[in-house]
């Protein structure tokens, strides 16, 4: 497949269709790894262990003050007329 280099501010970049996207696991967002070899870029997904980060975001919890905490307990006005 061939794609065309563009401009994106002082980088360049390249579009990558959603199909080949899917097929490595990985979506818009994401964080990959790149690398070169052998003349070649290499894009591949960063796995990540399910939970990964849980305990510092805990962490940051517990460092809040009680004004910033009781926000975490407040619940959506309507929460209950919207569907999941």
């Amino acid at each position: 497949m061939r794609a065309a280099i563009r401009k994106l501010g002082n980088s360049s970049g390249v579009i990558i269709p959603k199909s080949m996207l899917t097929e490595i696991g990985v979506v818009a967002g994401d964080t990959v790894d790149l690398s070169l070899e052998d003349g070649r870029i290499t894009i591949a997904p960063i796995k990540r262990r399910p939970r990964e980060g849980w305990a510092d975001a805990f962490d940051q919890v517990e460092e809040l003050g009680d004004e910033d905490r009781a926000w975490l307990e407040f619940g959506n006005q309507g929460e209950d007329e919207l569907t999941w």
